[in-house]
């Protein structure tokens, strides 16, 4: 398994001290992972699954639906660059979240919406649903379907799927968000 970022080289397994961790349910975590990756501040990004009830899953087991694992991704950041709330605005704009169990073409369990929370980003992330609810709302959109509980075990998917859109830039993404600007950071 390799330990490294294919994109910025840092290492996928080994943070510098202060770094957070923030794990992003939005869909297939080829596309979600790309999202992430640029912005100032992140350390590191990583495909994997979290949610389920089977110990370290493979792809294969995933895809069965029967581990109820979820496509996320984990990013690794400086909070003293990027806050955890400007993480949650780019999550929120970044997908649908009320579309239920898919994104797009993607259907089923794994393709979820969720965040995954430490006890201090918990009421970050249930304050900026509700914010962003208000402005879909507007939009005329349904409710939101984003599951936010306390973080589960994360397991690193394999190789192959990490950084993968950097690694075959012709690959498949079907993220796509609802246009409706998330409030955070507005005021």
């Amino acid at each position: 398994m390799t330990d490294t970022h294919f994109v910025n080289g840092n290492s996928l397994n080994t943070f510098p001290e202060g770094m957070e961790v923030a794990l992003f349910g939005m869909g297939c975590f080829w596309g979600v992972e790309r999202i992430f990756w640029p912005i100032p501040g992140v350390w590191v990004t990583s495909a994997g699954y979290a949610g389920g009830h089977v110990a370290s899953p493979s792809y294969e087991q995933v895809c069965t639906e029967t581990t109820n694992h979820n496509e996320v991704v984990q990013v690794v950041f400086d909070p003293a660059v990027v806050s955890y709330e400007q993480l949650l605005k780019v999550f929120w704009e970044g997908h649908d979240p009320t579309q239920g169990m898919r994104q797009g073409n993607d259907r089923g369990t794994r393709y979820r919406s969720s965040i995954y929370c430490s006890q201090t980003q918990l009421p970050l992330a249930e304050a900026s649903r509700d914010r962003f609810q208000s402005q879909l709302t507007k939009g005329r959109y349904g409710a939101i379907t984003t599951e936010i509980l306390p973080a589960p075990e994360y397991y690193l998917a394999e190789d192959y799927h990490q950084q993968y859109l950097a690694k075959n830039p012709a690959g498949y993404c079907g993220l796509g968000g609802t246009g409706v600007t998330c409030p955070i950071g507005s005021g």
